[in-house]
């Protein structure tokens, strides 16, 4: 083993220094790309493709570093590795940014043909769209960047044309009128899962509708009264008594003076409202199902834009529908019509992407039946094929796929995979196939049943996921590569896109390729600030990712967020949580640092590892070799957070705090063939050390790993071999041995602190145990300043001595010229006092029934915590004042 001069090595650990470095050492040996070896079984994980407009947030850290941390375990375990990066095309998303884009410009989309827009959205992309790539390239993720992919690569953009033609073909894609989620922004449909509800203050207003021929009037209440231009018919309960003999009669309108049904249907709530309710079947999900119940007119009065069209008066036309509303209830008002106004809670759907109030809107679109193709894709996931981590998922999913709608796949927008359907435009044809769509991958030069040339394609795009649903498998471009690496092992995703992309991936895959896309499926937690609230930048609670790598490091950041995020539970993330990752980044350094910094002076010679070994080498090792199986128990069970915490333990208290500091007292006294021994045995350890910490923390283990020895260039820790087989038994009675010296070492320590006694202070210390070797009495005494150390199985407890009690030893610290008896005992006297009132005073506060009663919970769990933390401590007081007594 040739280590490198200790000149080379910096005494303070900096990321800023290695970070660059290595990722672009890592890129230019290509060291993470995959190919095709049947020698080798294949790991692969395909990345949740980031929208281009993406940029990086705190939810990426969590997932990326997880997908990372499994693709790098498995490639040093000996498997084909291929994790697969891309980006999606996000259609809505970067419709929005081009659009603003070109606003900038002085360009109005409108003023551009579709060709034009097109031009400046690839302009666009290529000039943004790759920010969030390099952006996790500074967290380190290990992707086979030859593989990278877009979801408009031209492999990938006829693979979702060829999808839709089949499934159009096999009767699986139709085309319809239906109601859809409108967002008026973007001037699309959306799906029902790109609507989330806001809870808005607002009002029920009352109207009276006249009954035809009397003077008798209906009132109906709504929160919308901008729809009523649309109504078309009045429903009310046929049980409801108040209005059975109105059933069957005329309303007129208001305002519009339309005459309208009064019809009986049970979907109306009698106790809502007044028990009548205006029905809009083009503007409202259920008025559109009564409407087809009772063959009621269907009158839209909006444009895509939510402006009010040619379908309503023409003092209420070409208004914004909030214009619309107002002047709505002040002509009902000036008509006498306006019964009442109550103040009114309700929850309103927004669209994710135009972030405006959604408008229910009857619209023809293309929709994919989903009954059938669903089928397939729940079985496997309730059978176990694909599992859920956490497992719960599987209840959700469960419940939307049993109740699935068809897919509504198409979207008003140029961005995008356009539909492959064109229209003959032949008026003078009379052969009435002309009048179906011609679906087919290769655009159509001529209408197949009149020759004519007059073609229309399809102005809409398809929703993007319905082109990422095949990303678990047309990432790979051959046969024989989807072959190979298809089913992927591993999908880390966001559980908010269980159904936009989970369910849909596992439906294309059982559908083209007869099998799961994926075996495992890990659900990412939600990062929430120490309020838990969600991480948002309207709220300003989130954090720049880059600016905390700039600050503490990736190696910081990527530890820190998998070490407070357990499997299932949502992250509680603030900023100075990171100075647990730094430290421990040092903590490395510094062990690593000082095992190199010996290996100057003491000759590191491999031969010797196995020579002067004593109980505390077996002990480390015995522990190393159940930090192995631990580790790998946790990590292959998906319990990511446990498998950094048995990490930690090992190298920050086993290793760091005793092991170092045992082997100094042989590093320093030994002869020179036990320090070589001692140092090559501890470097050795250490090296395989880093590898168990590498997945987590890829670049100072890279960097320390390189000074370790002289490597070839090429040579990476990444591609190492991962210490599964770890050549060490456990060694129960090494442990126990260790086990002991730890207890007395810490009970000594805690002595000194408990009797204020001044670190530079030499003690005598008896040990009342026949259990003390010549070996344990050696490390006891190197790793505290003691005078003497006694031991006798037959000893009394020596006059003013503080002790403590582990197993089969009783600890014995005579206090006598130490300290100041009466001092100290007063000091403690004065302080179990102050702590008495503070647990009286806390002791009287719950035994009142009425702070009990009215205090919130968590202030009542605060002070019987504080109550039991006070007893405790005067418990212990207390033990101490009876020693110096």
């Amino acid at each position: 083993m040739a280590l490198k001069n200790f000149a080379d090595i910096p005494k303070i650990y900096n990321p800023k220094d290695i970070e660059d470095k290595w990722y672009s050492y890592w890129y230019r040996h290509n060291l993470y790309h995959s190919e095709i070896d049947k020698s080798k079984k294949p790991y692969t994980i395909v990345i949740p493709p980031p929208n281009i407009t993406g940029i990086l947030h705190m939810g990426h850290i969590l997932n990326n570093t997880i997908q990372d941390i499994y693709i790098r375990y498995k490639r040093m375990c000996g498997y084909n590795a291929c994790w697969v990066p891309g980006t999606d095309h996000a259609s809505i998303a970067t419709e929005s940014k081009v659009v603003h884009y070109l606003k900038e410009k002085g360009i109005n989309k409108r003023d551009l043909t579709r060709e034009e827009f097109l031009k400046y959205c690839w302009e666009w992309k290529e000039k943004y769209g790759g920010i969030i790539i390099q952006q996790l390239k500074k967290l380190g993720v290990s992707c086979d960047w030859n593989r990278e992919r877009f979801t408009m690569d031209d492999h990938y953009y006829k693979r979702v044309i060829e999808t839709f033609v089949d499934l159009y073909h096999k009767g699986y894609i139709y085309r319809g009128y239906r109601m859809v989620n409108w967002d008026p922004a973007t001037r699309s449909a959306i799906s029902d899962e790109e609507v989330f509800y806001k809870e808005v203050k607002g009002k029920l207003w009352y109207f009276k509708y006249p009954v035809k021929g009397s003077n008798e009037f209906v009132v109906v209440a709504t929160t919308r009264p901008e729809t009523m231009l649309g109504d078309t018919g009045v429903a009310v309960n046929p049980e409801d008594e108040r209005y059975k003999k109105l059933i069957g009669k005329k309303i007129i309108l208001p305002i519009v003076k339309r005459e309208i049904p009064l019809f009986a249907d049970e979907y109306v709530d009698k106790n809502f409202g007044t028990g009548a309710v205006k029905v809009t079947p083009a503007h409202d999900v259920n008025d559109y199902e009564m409407g087809m119940r009772h063959n009621l007119e269907i009158v839209n009065i909006f444009n895509e834009d939510a402006t009010t069209n040619e379908n309503v008066p023409s003092e209420f036309q070409n208004m914004d529908r909030y214009e619309v509303r107002k002047k709505v209830v002040d002509k009902l008002q000036q008509l006498g019509l306006l019964e009442k106004i109550e103040d009114y809670t309700t929850k309103i759907g927004y669209s994710q992407r135009g972030n405006v109030p959604i408008e229910p809107y009857l619209s023809e679109q293309w929709f994919m039946k989903m009954d059938e193709l669903a089928r397939p894709a729940l079985n496997v996931v309730l059978e176990g094929k694909i599992k859920f981590y956490p497992e719960h998922w599987v209840k959700t999913y469960e419940h939307w796929m049993s109740n699935i709608k068809d897919w509504c796949i198409s979207r008003q927008l140029w961005w995008g995979h356009r539909i492959p359907v064109w229209y003959c435009q032949n008026d003078e044809s009379e052969n009435i196939n002309c009048k179906k769509p011609i679906v087919s991958v290769e655009e159509p030069r001529v209408c197949p049943y009149c020759n004519s040339a007059k073609l229309r394609q399809d102005e809409d795009v398809l929703d993007t996921w319905a082109s990422s649903w095949l990303w678990a498998f047309d990432v790979f471009k051959s046969k024989e590569e989807q072959d190979y690496y298809y089913p992927t092992d591993l999908l880390v995703t966001a559980p908010d896109i269980i159904f936009f992309w989970v369910a849909r991936m596992i439906i294309a895959g059982m559908h083209y390729k007869k099998e799961i896309p994926f075996k495992d499926v890990y659900f990412t937690s939600t990062v929430r600030d120490e309020q838990g609230r969600r991480m948002s930048k309207s709220l300003g609670n989130s954090p720049d990712p880059l600016d905390l790598i700039s600050e503490y490091g990736a190696d910081a950041l990527r530890f820190t967020m998998i070490y407070i995020a357990p499997l299932g539970q949502d992250v509680l993330f603030s900023s100075d949580k990171l100075e647990l990752g730094r430290n421990f980044a040092n903590k490395i350094w510094n062990a690593g640092r000082f095992l190199l910094m010996n290996a100057q002076n003491i000759p590191v010679n491999k031969e010797l590892i196995n020579k002067h070994l004593d109980f505390t080498d077996k002990w480390i090792q015995s522990r190393f070799k159940k930090t192995i199986d631990l580790f790998t128990k946790a990590i292959d069970s998906y319990e990511i957070n446990n498998a950094i915490k048995i990490i930690y333990s090992y190298v920050w208290n086993d290793f760091c705090d005793w092991y170092v500091e045992l082997s100094k007292q042989r590093l320093y006294n030994g002869t020179d063939e036990e320090k070589s021994a001692v140092l090559s045995r501890a470097i050795s350890l250490f090296e395989e050390m880093l590898k168990l910490v590498h997945p987590f923390m890829p670049f100072i283990t890279e960097e320390i790993w390189q000074l370790l020895d002289e490597r070839k260039d090429g040579e990476s820790i990444s591609v190492a071999q991962f210490p599964l087989n770890y050549d060490a038994h456990i060694d129960e009675t090494a442990e126990e041995e260790m086990q002991f010296v730890q207890d007395v070492v810490t009970a000594i320590r805690n002595i000194r602190g408990e009797m204020n006694i001044p670190p530079s202070k030499s003690i005598k210390v008896f040990l009342k145990t026949d259990k003390l070797n010549e070996d344990q009495s050696k490390y006891i005494k190197s790793l505290v300043k003691i005078d003497g150390l006694e031991t006798n199985s037959q000893m009394k407890k020596p006059k003013t001595s503080a002790s403590a009690v582990i197993k089969n030893c009783e600890v014995y610290i005579p206090l006598e010229g130490i300290i100041d008896i009466n001092i100290e005992r007063a000091r403690i006297e004065k302080e179990i006092k102050r702590l008495s009132s503070s647990l009286e005073s806390v002791q009287k506060k719950l035994s009142n029934q009425n702070f009990v009663s009215k205090a919130p919970q968590e202030i009542i769990e605060r002070e019987k915590i504080k109550m039991n933390n006070w007893q405790t401590s005067i418990d212990k007081l207390k033990a101490i004042l009876n020693d110096l007594n």
